[in-house]
C-alpha cells in the first residue's frame, strides 16, 4: 500500500475510533435507532438530488443500505445503549476483520499469507481478551450486540466489492436511502412513540453535534475513503488496518468519558497492534532484516 494511501487510513480509522464516543454522547438524549436513522438520512439528504445514481445494480445498493445501516450500526448503537463503553465496543467491532478475510477468502480466492494468518492470530488473542476484564466497562449483551455488527460490516464490505463501482461516493449516498425508514419503524416497533417524544424533548447541543460527526466526517468523508482503497488494495490488505480503530477508540473514551485503562485493556492493545504489525508488515520486515543482515 502506497504510504499516502496508508497514512490517509490511519486518519480514518483515528476518526472511527474517536465516532464510538461520540455515539455515546449522542446516546444520552437519542433512542439508538433513531439516532441511527438521522444519520443516514443527513447521508442521503440533500446529497442524492445533487448527484447520480451509481451505474450499478439496485440490488447491491439496497443491499449495503441495509446491511450497513441497520446489521452494522443500529446493532452497534445497541450494544453501546447495553452498557458496553466506548473503547471496548470499538475492540469488538474490530472482530469485522476476521469476517472480512474469511468471507472475501471464499467469496474472491483472495489467499492469506502466514504472516497475515499470524497477525489475526495474536490480534483476535489480544480481542478475546477482553472478556477478563471486569471493570463494569463490559456487558454480555453488548458483546453479542456488536459482534453481530462486525458480521454486517465485513458483509457489507463484500457487497461494495462485489458491486464493483468506481463512483465510490454516489454509491454511499443513495445505499444511505435505504437505512432510515428501517431504522425508524425499528425504533418505534421496540418503544413505540417514547422514543419520539424524547428526541422532541430532550435533544441538545451534545446530541446535534454527535448526529453531525457521524454524518459528515465519520460516514462520508470516512467510508468514502475506505471503500476507494477496497476498491484499489485486496480486502485482506485493508480489512487489518481497521484494527488500529480500537487504539483510538479507548483513547476517545478516557479522553471524553475518563474511561479506566487497565492492565487487560493495555495488553489487548499491544496484542492487536503487534498482530496489525505482523499481518501487514511481516513480509516487508524480513526482506529488510534479510538484507541488513545479508
Amino acid at each position: 500500500m502506497k504510504l499516502h494511501h496508508l497514512l490517509l487510513a490511519v486518519l480514518i480509522t483515528a476518526v472511527w475510533g474517536i465516532n464510538f464516543s461520540v455515539i455515546k454522547l449522542g446516546l444520552h438524549s437519542v433512542d439508538a435507532f433513531i439516532l441511527a436513522g438521522i444519520r443516514f438520512t443527513l447521508c442521503a439528504l440533500p446529497a442524492i438530488f445533487f448527484i447520480k445514481k451509481p451505474d450499478v445494480p439496485w440490488r447491491y445498493i439496497i443491499g449495503y443500505g441495509l446491511i450497513f445501516g441497520i446489521g452494522l450500526w443500529g446493532l452497534v448503537n445497541l450494544g453501546i445503549n447495553a452498557g458496553l463503553s466506548a473503547g471496548i465496543a470499538s475492540l469488538v467491532l474490530q472482530f469485522s476483520a476476521f469476517f472480512t478475510l474469511l468471507i472475501g477468502s471464499w467469496v474472491f480466492s483472495e489467499r492469506c499469507s502466514r504472516y497475515q494468518i499470524a497477525g489475526f492470530i495474536i490480534s483476535g488473542a489480544g480481542l478475546l481478551s477482553i472478556f477478563f476484564i471486569t471493570d463494569g466497562s463490559v456487558t454480555l449483551s453488548g458483546i453479542l450486540l456488536v459482534l453481530a455488527g462486525a458480521l454486517a460490516w465485513s458483509i457489507a464490505n463484500i457487497i461494495n466489492k462485489k458491486a464493483g463501482t468506481r463512483q465510490v461516493f454516489a454509491f454511499l449516498v443513495w445505499s444511505s436511502v435505504f437505512s432510515p425508514i428501517p431504522l425508524f419503524l425499528l425504533a418505534w416497533l421496540v418503544n413505540g412513540t417514547a422514543g419520539y417524544s424524547v428526541l422532541i424533548s430532550h435533544i441538545d447541543a451534545r446530541a446535534i453535534l454527535s448526529i453531525l460527526f457521524q454524518v459528515y466526517p465519520n460516514t462520508l468523508f470516512g467510508y468514502w475513503i475506505w471503500n476507494l482503497l477496497l476498491k484499489k488494495y485486496p480486502v485482506s490488505t485493508v480489512a487489518p488496518l481497521s484494527l488500529l480503530v480500537p487504539v483510538f477508540g479507548i483513547l476517545g473514551s478516557v479522553a471524553i468519558f475518563g474511561e479506566n485503562v487497565s492492565f487487560e485493556k493495555i495488553m489487548a492493545l499491544l496484542l492487536i497492534i503487534t498482530g496489525l504489525v505482523t499481518g501487514v508488515y511481516g513480509q516487508r520486515i524480513k526482506q529488510f532484516v534479510g538484507q541488513r543482515t545479508g
